[in-house]
């Protein structure tokens, strides 16, 4: 309880540093031994960062339009919200014409999420927390050392930094060798030995990987990221070489339509599948979305004075979006619940099972992000609605639930 406290605490002071977009992720390190360190020992360190970055970011620096700027698009801003809560939930995929904010959604949301902690100078964003993430790399030179310890205290002594949530597009040429990762050539003429350069897969780990207009992307490439999306990790074995590392990031992909159609494997390995194009804003939405984008565009006081009301928003965000990462372990679906989403499965006509399981992810980031601890009728009704029915074989309206006389979901559970 108290690592989740400390977790959580250390998170919310940091934020704010890590608001300016930069090119690269920044990187800050935290003082030698900081798994020896007491909780108040710790939130200081992280405070003297946050006084040294604020030295050298602004909130005026803002490259994207804000989440909270624009206008409409619920579904997919909360569909957005609730993957950045649950890695297991396997993704967002957003089609719409040209113009419909599907990348901006996208990139809003990455300005959204907390920075994460990682082993310092580490490729693969490793996890100094989670023994069971690190690479194979890291791993043997773990094992090697003869101390006495185990692996996971020997990996809690490493140095840490904080950096920002690495943010990671996939090009549409993309090969395998960039997204997997190959071998170094000047680094390996160097050292006399092979060494292995990660690809973006890597550098996605904990962060977000965003395909635009995936449905152009080369099928080699799909399936790829279709297998790596599904099983968590890279395995890479080439030219004498061995190394596995993890990949879990928050996939965001996006496509229109008028382009090409998405193919129905990649859709159904997606957990939610919304259109931008499903509700149409009217007059007054279009002028407000207009009046948005020209307030951010015009810079000076102007873009200040938005940035300035939205941050408050944001902040709140942020912090109920970390909570929620540590809260969502203790989140309980019954199984009545369950029961009524696999129900609902069948009569949408979904094939196969991703459904209900990707509805059941759903409800719990819900109830995660609203701060309790079981599901209610709320999330699951939400979870019909971006998990099953975009899959349903019967309905054409992506808005609406399959049957609108569908039963009432059950109660959650008894607290204990």
């Amino acid at each position: 309880m108290a690592r989740r406290r400390i977790a959580c605490v250390l998170a919310v002071a940091s934020v704010s540093a890590w608001l300016a977009p930069m090119s690269k992720p920044a990187a800050r390190g935290i003082r030698p031994q900081t798994a020896t360190m007491t909780p108040e020992e710790r939130i200081a360190a992280m405070d003297a960062q946050e006084g040294a970055a604020k030295d050298v970011t602004a909130r005026s620096e803002q490259d994207g339009l804000p989440l909270s700027m624009v206008v409409g698009q619920d579904s997919i801003k909360t569909a957005l919200l609730l993957a950045s809560v649950n890695r297991d939930m396997g993704g967002v995929l957003i089609s719409g014409g040209r113009g419909t904010a599907k990348s901006v959604m996208a990139r809003a949301l990455h300005s959204l999420l907390p920075p994460i902690e990682v082993v310092k100078d580490s490729k693969y964003n490793a996890d100094p927390e989670n023994v069971q993430e690190i690479d194979s790399l890291l791993r043997k030179q773990l094992e090697a050392m003869d101390d006495g310890k185990k692996v996971t205290e020997r990996l809690a002594d490493l140095d840490r930094e904080i950096i920002k949530a690495p943010f990671v597009q996939i090009p549409l040429n993309v090969m395998d060798d960039m997204l997997l990762g190959s071998i170094d050539v000047e680094e390996s003429v160097k050292q006399g030995k092979s060494v292995f350069q990660p690809g973006l897969l890597a550098r996605a780990h904990r962060g977000v990987l965003y395909v635009d207009d995936i449905n152009l992307l080369d099928s080699e490439a799909t399936n790829i990221l279709l297998q790596v999306i599904s099983d968590g990790k890279v395995i890479v074995e080439r030219e004498g070489i061995s190394v596995t590392y993890a990949c879990k990031p928050l996939l965001i992909a996006t496509f229109n339509p008028e382009e090409g159609e998405m193919r129905d494997h990649l859709l159904d390995r997606i957990a939610v599948s919304l259109s931008a194009d499903a509700a149409p804003l009217d007059i007054t939405q279009r002028a407000e979305a207009v009046d948005s984008v020209l307030t951010f565009a015009a810079g000076g006081e102007k873009r200040a004075k938005a940035l300035d009301e939205d941050m408050e928003a944001s902040d709140a965000l942020r912090s109920r979006i970390i909570f929620a990462r540590e809260e969502i372990g203790d989140v309980t679906l019954s199984r009545d619940q369950l029961v009524y989403l696999c129900e609902e499965a069948v009569r949408a006509g979904c094939q196969g099972h991703r459904a209900d399981i990707y509805a059941a992810e759903v409800a719990r980031a819900s109830a995660a992000l609203a701060g309790r601890t079981a599901v209610d009728a709320e999330d699951l009704k939400l979870a019909v609605k971006l998990a099953i029915v975009p899959r349903s074989s019967f309905v054409a309206d992506m808005e609406e639930p399959p049957d609108l006389d569908m039963p009432p979901p059950p109660p959650p559970p008894p607290p204990p």
